[in-house]
């Protein structure tokens, strides 16, 4: 029997193809994770103001738009499958994704003044934060861009290791789905 945690997954996910464009559900592959890297099933997922503006982003603003992307960053999900490197999370934990990653082991993840991690730094770039890559693919093979590194409104996700919380499964995931962002950032949802 093939081990699933080495093959694509063909899920749904809701593809922003454009600036201001409807949203559209396509199936699309999901690759495995790679080193310190985990693929989650999303159960629950979340409408943060940040997905709008980057949904109707302008040319002039500060990050160039990318499109084709998978927008969403708030989300509750299990671990479907790790990479390797990866120790701190199993099969079957219950996650939140988060945007801000933390290593425990830099400068700034030890210091009580910043919550910026410089070992896997926050980037808004349409990759994987440690090699810039998505892990997302159209029907038809094209990449699809990823978004906060996160792209929750998608049925399976993968995310860097140092972007990931559990969660006690007693927590109702349309709340957990908030920590990912509106609780850690203080922003109304």
């Amino acid at each position: 029997m093939e081990d699933q945690s080495l093959t694509p997954i063909r899920c749904k996910a809701a593809v922003c193809r454009a600036n201001g464009a409807p949203l559209v559900i396509e199936e699309i592959l999901v690759d495995p994770p790679k080193s310190y890297e985990i693929r989650i099933k999303i159960i629950c997922t979340s409408l943060c103001h940040t997905d709008l503006t980057f949904w109707r982003v302008k040319e002039d603003f500060v990050v160039p738009p990318v499109f084709p992307r998978i927008l969403g960053h708030e989300a509750y999900g299990v671990v479907e499958s790790i990479g390797e490197h990866v120790e701190e999370f199993a099969v079957g934990d219950t996650v939140v994704p988060t945007f801000l990653g933390q290593c425990d082991a830099c400068s700034s993840c030890a210091s009580e003044a910043n919550n910026m991690c410089f070992a896997v730094p926050f980037s808004i770039s349409p990759g994987m934060r440690r090699d810039g890559t998505t892990r997302f693919r159209d029907a038809h093979g094209a990449p699809l861009h990823n978004f906060l590194a996160v792209s929750s409104f998608s049925q399976y996700t993968v995310v860097d290791v140092n972007q990931v919380v559990k969660v006690d499964p007693a927590v109702p995931p349309k709340l957990a789905c908030l920590l990912g962002c509106g609780a850690g950032t203080g922003e109304p949802c």
